[in-house]
């Protein structure tokens, strides 16, 4: 049976009448020993197995009395009794819960040895994830309420796969103003994020597909779930080699022409216009992976590529790393042709990225408050990478450094043979990070690299300074042999 719980307490002004506003109880009183006792059993059960946490909050007993059909002094009665047993606790004005307790010792089997478990380290310096306790909340809370309050009714009902006008059309100003974006709202296609972008696309695309010989495994994961082939570019200081396009066989390619993921460099300018010259030439579509493009700091503000030729690149972004990865927002900018097979891919109705967040992300952009956020977020971004360059020249002076000039991690150069070693010595001193091994693609002819990505926008502002250190003790001492 459901039963509804009202009310301040469990009696007096305020606790309404039964069957009025409250929360649902499942409760099946059944059994020997009359009603009072089958209510308690019930309710011990509950406790019990867990399905009532200490401090649930019961329903006034008027109002289980009403909806049980069982007199109001027989539960009273029973919630008095298990007060008494220690099961529920009764304060004026915070009407009946369940009490607190401490689970019982289980035993130990005899024939099992305790597992031992690793500590959970105390520092983290993986790649991909910004300064989680910097999020925006005074001013996502103040856009939130301000879209709600200006939604339309409509914005409550099914959702559209193209994604909410209101953020499609600030998305496009955005865009075109900060990363020289040719952006129709038109052609913004709202998704939850990169990888659900990657799912869609290569529903619609053609392979083979070219990606860079270094590059997320998740990501190639993808595309290997989806059975297109792919084939690795070389990467070098000014991004990848997009000339070895030409013999590939490959109809599309995966770029980070911003920042290439993870050795770091833009794409050199020779190199962009060869890859439009390319799509253009073969009829090939550019994926233009943008994850990081807001955060720059030693150099001019790379543009798009998708600037270059709108119908020939996919321009893909979200806020994982300007705003939380909690924010399950990402877009794409699509050539004209792509956009209804995009749509046609997601479905006839939105069913990942939420109606509301959108809205609050269209304000949030709108507004400025998004531009203030980056650009705060930019300065401590940059403040972190100073501060792990100069650790770095102090303690380990031996150990190259490459691709900070942007974004939100750096490479360490280590010598030849010693990238395993210094991970389990991270660990050793409870610091988390990735050596550069796990991001090479499997059929690169490239000489495999040495070296770890350090993501110095992870870690909190308290534990910045410790993970340096940690860093640094568990570095090579001396350069290569």
């Amino acid at each position: 049976m459901t039963v509804p719980g009202v009310g301040p307490a469990d009696s007096g002004p305020g606790a309404g009448s039964a069957g009025s506003f409250g929360r649902d109880l499942h409760l099946e009183p059944a059994g020997p020993g009359g009603r009072r006792a089958s209510l308690m059993r019930a309710l011990r059960e509950a406790i019990r197995s867990g399905r009532l946490a200490p401090g649930t909050r019961l329903p006034p007993y008027r109002t289980l009395s009403a909806d049980l059909g069982i007199a109001r002094n027989t539960v009273a009665e029973a919630y008095a009794e298990l007060v008494a047993e220690g099961w529920l606790t009764a304060r004026q004005g915070s009407g009946t819960r369940v009490a607190p307790r401490t689970a019982p010792a289980r035993a130990r089997p005899s024939s099992v040895a305790p597992s031992p478990h690793a500590p959970r380290p105390a520092y983290n310096l993986l790649q991909g994830q910004p300064d989680a306790g910097s999020f925006p909340r005074a001013a996502w809370l103040t856009s939130a309420r301000r879209a709600l309050t200006a939604a339309p009714t409509e914005a409550f009902g099914p959702g559209d796969p193209h994604g909410r006008p209101e953020l499609r059309e600030a998305l496009a100003e955005y865009l075109a103003r900060a990363r020289g974006v040719r952006a129709d709202p038109a052609a913004i296609v709202v998704c939850s994020g990169f990888a659900h972008a990657l799912r869609l696309l290569v529903r619609v695309l053609r392979g083979p597909m070219a990606v860079e010989a270094y590059g997320l495994a998740f990501h190639r994961g993808i595309l290997a779930a989806a059975r297109m082939r792919t084939v690795p570019l070389t990467v070098d200081a000014e991004g990848a080699r997009t000339g070895e396009l030409a013999t590939s066989g490959a109809r599309a390619v995966l770029l980070t022409p911003a920042h290439q993921f993870p050795t770091g460099g833009p794409l050199g300018p020779l190199r962009r216009a060869a890859v439009v010259d390319w799509a253009r030439t073969t009829g090939g579509i550019v994926l233009e992976d943008d994850y990081d493009g807001e955060f720059r700091y030693d150099r001019q503000p790379v543009g798009a590529v998708q600037g270059l030729d709108p119908e020939r690149v996919v321009y893909l972004g979200s806020v994982s790393k300007s705003l939380s990865p909690a924010v399950r927002l990402g877009w794409m900018v699509l050539p004209g042709a792509l956009v209804e097979d995009v749509v046609a891919a997601k479905g006839e109705r939105e069913a990942t990225a939420s109606a509301l967040d959108q809205l609050a992300l269209a304000d949030l952009l709108a507004s400025g408050s998004y531009d203030r956020h980056v650009r705060r977020m930019r300065q401590r971004y940059r403040h972190r990478r100073d501060q792990l360059v100069s650790a770095l020249a102090e303690r380990a002076p031996h150990i190259g450094v490459s691709g900070v000039a942007a974004g939100l991690h750096a490479v360490l150069e280590l010598p030849p043979g010693t990238e395993d070693a210094t991970v389990r010595a991270a660990l050793d001193h409870g610091l988390v990070l990735d050596g550069l091994a796990g991001y090479r693609h499997p059929d690169s002819t490239m000489a495999p690299q040495d070296g770890l990505v350090v993501g110095y926008g992870t870690p909190s502002e308290h534990t910045f300074s410790g993970a340096l250190e940690a860093l640094c003790r568990a570095l090579p001492p001396t350069a290569a042999r």
